[in-house]
């Protein structure tokens, strides 16, 4: 009984710690993106109403609350050690997804101001765009630290190397479409925006899968990860076209996001499309 009871002291001391490790880091997430970024996130969100702004740091939460689970599954090494290593990874994937928000800025929505489509025009389907950039950014990162073996470095590495597979599908994304993907989301289309974020997401998933497991040379981890990439270089585009042909039957999916601007055919897409990268996580 007294085993009983020293048992459940220390999981409810253990889980008491995790969470205020968590409140803390959620707290130092949000604070650094209000001083990242160049408008009064408050501002914006409560006395503007502006979605398309909260939407976009809706992604940034999200991204870490999965970064800092990735941080806690896995053996215990103690409570202490346990909340070290998680806090550090946490610190990290903050710092990494500050970069994922240049890049996305500078080389995936590049050919307009992300600031003033999220400030001045509200655009929501840029601030999607850039939750979901978030979001995958943050799949990778919780890949790359899950697993033994591995560690700060390698963590960057794979992260950096996720970047460079996101930046290069959205570039094939937008020639596999009959639209610009640029010109679309900078015109408010919601529909483009969600669609195209569904994608994003996918590739997350399925890079953080790549990303995973433990180290074991770089090499071989390097090559998992690149075949992982090319996986969904191929499959990606063709299940879009499944979704085009016996989903949408008798109607253009490109149509009726693009031109039609129909935000349902947009969410299709977006969740048939992680659906798969889902399944795909489990089966590659």
């Amino acid at each position: 009984m007294d085993i009983d009871i020293i048992s459940l002291f220390f999981s409810f001391y253990s889980a008491g710690s995790l969470l205020l490790a968590y409140l803390l880091i959620f707290l130092v997430a949000n604070f650094i993106y209000d001083k990242k970024v160049s408008y009064d996130v408050k501002q914006e969100i409560v006395e503007k109403d502006n979605g398309a702004v909260a939407i976009s740091l809706a992604g940034y939460l999200v991204a870490i609350s999965i970064i800092f689970i990735a941080g806690v599954i896995g053996p215990s090494k103690g409570v202490l050690q346990d909340l070290f290593i998680i806090i550090q990874y946490s610190l990290l994937g903050i710092i990494l997804l500050y970069v994922a928000h240049i890049v996305n800025d500078k080389l995936i929505l590049n050919q307009f101001n992300n600031v003033k489509e999220l400030v001045n025009d509200q655009n929501t389907g840029t601030g999607v765009v850039q939750a979901a950039s978030y979001i995958a950014s943050g799949l990778i990162i919780a890949g790359a630290i899950h697993g033994e073996g591995g560690g700060i470095l390698t963590t960057i590495t794979f992260f950096a190397l996720g970047q460079l597979v996101l930046v290069i599908f959205s570039k094939i994304y937008d020639l596999i479409t009959s639209f610009n993907l640029h010109d679309e989301i900078e015109d408010d289309n919601f529909s483009v925006g969600i669609a195209f974020s569904g994608t994003l997401i996918a590739l997350g998933i399925i890079l953080s899968k790549a990303s995973a497991g433990n180290f074991i040379s770089w090499q071989h981890n390097i090559s998992v990860f690149v075949l992982n990439a090319v996986i969904a270089f191929i499959l990606l585009p063709v299940f879009r076209v499944i979704i085009d042909k016996l989903i949408i039957v008798g109607n253009d999916l490109n149509i009726e996001i693009a031109r039609d601007k129909n935000t349902g055919a947009g969410v299709l897409e977006f969740s048939a499309t992680i659906g798969f990268a889902a399944v795909l996580f489990f089966v590659i």
